[in-house]
């Protein structure tokens, strides 16, 4: 049992060390946007620097005196709590009913943008197989590294391309709703896989895999047939005098979702994400939204700093070697080129032009906060060895930052497209970023 003194002592640098996290978040995501790139880089390089990359290489070691090992279990709580609050949030704002009617040039662009980065991540754990089948002493199975690799190469990061289709002035356009439409697929797709991936990681047996997609199937049906239609009912009748305790309950519910998704044998994001996906979008004067979701989504973005630090300190650029260097260069291409390839041919047989083609795959390129949710995963599962984690973080972030830049290049209409009227390459008038507001 732990002494009164040391209880304190664990408190206090706890509440230290998301003190500097907070800190540094916020001066990394602030010298982003002053670089125009989307404030999740920012927060991925500062958690990056506060680990063994940068901070480690100081005297002192720092890191270990900042964050302890006794200390970062306490910080790993406060790193998921944000997590699970930002998945409910993103659930919450995926809208299923905005998928129909898209016609069947988008179903189209969504299996090349998916199938050719799957392809190409099965035949890159082929590849890597090798050198990372044994984690933390034991082997593990191709068809779970394979499984994983692949998606984690073939995802867009929904809530980061949101914003830089904001950013862009690109949200009232056709190429940004079909990026919004195409990497919520996306998402879909990647919640599934990984879903598959730790279910199969986590089962002992054939048996025990089946116990485990038996009891998720459960698990959806009575989220789909009998939570949201109750939360329906309530939203409809609630009123402003339960208003301040909707983001209390709507918090607890996501929470006892993830708990429920974490027992079954999922993992705890699911059951966050799925209940806010279950969650009302309409009720009585937005009561809902305006009491319970902007709270939420406030709360989890003080939190998320933390997860990127938590992240961060699994993450050495120290520990590469000249391989694993060469195998990072490697992931990094496969990942470009099968999004950016994916898009760009599936793009072109539904008719669309080049210039519009490469513009999609530049957003749907984008990774971001998605990919590290996903790739902490595979870390906590056994999936992933410390250097194979780290080139894959770097993936997430180069992959991320490439996109605003490259972008901006692209929405600039070249002089010589300008004037060529009917020019097939040239970009249409509404994918321009207009000088009006927002």
């Amino acid at each position: 049992m732990m002494s009164a003194e040391h209880t304190e002592w664990i408190t206090l640098t706890t509440l230290g060390g998301v003190a500097l996290v907070l800190v540094v978040g916020a001066a990394f995501a602030a010298l982003a946007r002053r670089l125009r790139q989307p404030t999740v880089i920012g927060e991925i390089a500062a958690g990056i620097c506060l680990g063994p990359s940068l901070l480690g290489l100081l005297p002192g070691d720092l890191p270990e005196r900042f964050f302890p090992l006794e200390v970062r279990p306490y910080l790993n709580v406060v790193a998921q709590v944000g997590l699970l609050l930002f998945m409910f949030t993103i659930g919450w704002h995926f809208d299923p009913a905005a998928l129909r009617g898209r016609g069947r040039a988008t179903g189209t662009i969504w299996l090349g943008a998916a199938a050719l980065p799957m392809a190409l991540g099965f035949g890159l754990a082929a590849c890597l197989y090798g050198s990372y089948r044994t984690v933390n002493g034991e082997q593990i199975e191709f068809t779970h590294f394979a499984l994983f690799l692949g998606t984690a190469v073939s995802i867009a990061a929904f809530p980061v391309l949101a914003r830089i289709i904001t950013d862009k002035q690109l949200h009232h356009t056709r190429i940004g709703n079909l990026a919004l439409a195409l990497s919520a697929l996306d998402d879909i797709l990647a919640w599934c896989l990984l879903a598959c991936v730790v279910a199969l990681v986590s089962a002992s047996g054939a048996g025990a895999f089946l116990g485990v997609v038996g009891w998720g199937a459960v698990y959806v049906l009575v989220m789909l047939g009998a939570v949201r239609p109750v939360l329906a009912r309530l939203a409809a009748r609630a009123g402003t005098a339960v208003a301040p305790v909707l983001p209390l309950l709507a918090a607890s519910g996501a929470l006892a979702s993830a708990y429920v998704t974490s027992r079954i044998g999922l993992h705890a994001i699911f059951g966050a994400f799925f209940f806010g996906l279950v969650m009302p979008r309409a009720d009585r004067q937005g009561l809902l939204r305006q009491s319970a979701l902007i709270p939420i989504e406030h709360t989890s973005k003080l939190l998320l700093p933390v997860f990127f630090v938590v992240t961060g300190l699994a993450v050495d650029l120290t520990a590469l070697t000249a391989t694993g260097a060469g195998h990072m260069v490697l992931i990094i291409v496969v990942a470009c080129a099968g999004k950016l390839g994916g898009v760009l041919l599936s793009a072109r047989l539904t008719g669309m032009g080049w210039h519009d083609s490469y513009t999609l795959g530049l957003l749907l390129n984008t990774r971001g906060l998605t990919e590290l949710v996903i790739l902490n995963v595979g870390l906590g599962i056994g999936l992933l060895s410390t250097e194979l984690f780290t080139a894959m973080v770097m993936m997430a972030l180069v992959t991320t930052a490439m996109t605003s830049p490259l972008l901006s290049r692209s929405l600039r209409p070249p002089a010589a497209a300008a004037s060529a009227p009917g020019s097939r390459d040239a970009p249409p008038a509404a994918a321009v970023p207009s000088a009006g507001p927002r």
